[in-house]
């Protein structure tokens, strides 16, 4: 097993790398860690005030609970526990769990989405499988949603924000909200409210 760390402060920018798949969490603390059980190469540098790390293979990263993340992985992405903003770009599976904010995403399998709040107003999110999509400050949007169904159009709110989701599976929208169907067909996808922990 290989294992590097690094001093990063408390809200650093990181960039993460990994060829096959990897998980991210966030922890008390200033430094960004990682390590691989692989023999495909683990590299940690600083450029250009951001940090980069690097997983030939697959592997684990920790980084301060603020940072702001990209993760970019061949295969499958896990991010969890994080008070900043995460973006996530897989070839297979891509999990955002427990995160302040969502900035961009995409995965070429599922795709499951649980975040505070979401970065910018007119944003696409696409996954090859299923679509889970769970933005809990999510109170003002207009959904266009392409799945396996069909295509669907709600609002949420005033619809301010622009969600555009689009799957090869299902769509599942999570939220407390009242969600209403728009023309021209008037057709509602699968809504789900959320498991609070109730």
């Amino acid at each position: 097993m290989t294992q590097r760390s690094i001093l990063a402060g408390a809200n650093p920018e990181v960039i993460i790398k990994a060829g096959a798949s990897v998980t991210v969490k966030g922890r008390e603390g200033d430094r960004v860690a990682a390590e691989t059980n692989g023999n495909w190469g683990l590299k940690l540098e600083r450029k250009k005030g951001k940090v980069e790390v690097q997983i030939g293979g697959s592997g684990e990263v920790w980084v301060p609970m603020s940072s702001n993340v990209k993760v970019y992985a061949g295969k499958n992405i896990h991010v969890q526990g994080l008070k900043g903003e995460a973006s996530g770009f897989a070839g297979l599976d891509l999990v955002l769990k427990d995160v302040k904010r969502l900035g961009n995403a995409s995965a070429g399998g599922a795709m499951e989405i649980d975040c505070q709040s979401m970065h910018g107003r007119g944003v696409t999110f696409s996954a090859g499988r299923d679509l889970r999509f769970h933005v809990k400050d999510l109170t003002s949007a207009r959904l266009r949603v392409k799945d396996i169904g069909g295509y669907w159009e709600a609002r949420i709110g005033r619809g301010e924000v622009e969600v555009y989701l689009k799957s090869g599976g299902d769509v599942t929208v999570l939220t407390d909200q009242d969600v209403q169907a728009l023309p021209p067909d008037y057709i509602l996808g699968r809504i789900e409210k959320p498991d609070n922990g109730l």
